[in-house]
């Protein structure tokens, strides 16, 4: 069996940059366990699967994969398959994906980019104080949760973030969960804000750059800052930049996309 095969580095504009991600488009869902092996075999963050949406609610269905496992929400594959879709094919400028657990969610050109419509997952105030510690972040601001297993950590300055070095031992010992480490920004950043993201129950000791942690961190942060606009860098070794926007119930990310490899699959 032959697959198309793209490697997309989302929220980029070169290469070697932002968050890389695997599309593979199919005909029809093959058996789990072998969605699950092919995304440990390209050994990224995310391998996102699409295929024809017959339901009528949407172009396309999604379904996305770390090394280790599904996941609920992923942006920055998601943005991916958008820039796979729009830039392939008949022309288009918008693509809507059903998902299984985060509905509904859309990529949009927009000038050299696109725009990612995910939904809105505010948190709420939740004593994290282990969860801190394990990361590092001595006297966090605020503690926050959102029980799709999204830890938020506010530190106190940019400072604090980029200077996290947790071991994989360390986030080991931590629940599966995404946590989040984020500041106000700085002039280093020239963002709004900062964060940082670890997955250790999904194979990944830092993700480079996070979509799904935006959804939770952007209601957060429009609380705080007093408006709903504001641009976010993740400080990973990659790096990557994001514009941010609240829109009622829907986080909107702003960014770009560089395809690096394209290839197939072959699945015996």
């Amino acid at each position: 069996m032959r697959i198309p095969f793209a490697q997309i580095d989302a929220f980029a504009n070169a290469p070697f940059a932002g968050n890389p991600a695997a599309v593979m488009p199919l005909s029809a869902w093959l058996d789990d366990a072998v969605l699950q092996a092919i995304a440990a075999e390209n050994n990224l963050s995310e391998t996102a699967f699409l295929i024809p949406d017959d339901s009528g609610e949407a172009d396309f269905e999604l379904r996305w994969f770390t090394p280790a496992a599904e996941v609920a929400l992923c942006g920055h594959a998601t943005l991916a398959s958008g820039h796979f879709v729009l830039t392939s094919g008949e022309p288009r400028d918008r693509v809507t994906f059903r998902t299984r657990q985060a509905g509904v969610l859309s990529v949009v050109r927009v000038d050299d980019g696109y725009a990612l419509a995910l939904p809105a997952w505010a948190p709420a105030p939740r004593d994290l104080a282990q969860v801190a510690a394990t990361l590092g972040v001595a006297a966090p601001v605020a503690t926050l949760w959102h029980d799709k297993g999204y830890a938020l950590i506010v530190a106190a300055d940019a400072a604090a973030v980029r200077a996290l070095d947790p071991s994989p031992a360390d986030l080991a010992s931590l629940d599966p969960m995404v946590a989040v480490v984020t500041a106000p920004g700085d002039a280093a950043s020239g963002s709004d804000i900062v964060s940082r993201v670890f997955t250790p129950g999904y194979g990944i000791h830092e993700d480079p750059v996070t979509g799904s942690a935006h959804a939770v961190s952007v209601p957060y942060w429009a609380d705080r800052l007093g408006r709903d606009t504001f641009t976010a860098y993740q400080a990973s070794a990659r790096g990557g930049r994001l514009t941010c926007r609240l829109e009622s119930d829907r986080v909107v990310l702003g960014g770009q996309c560089v395809t690096v490899i394209e290839g197939t699959f072959l699945l015996p």
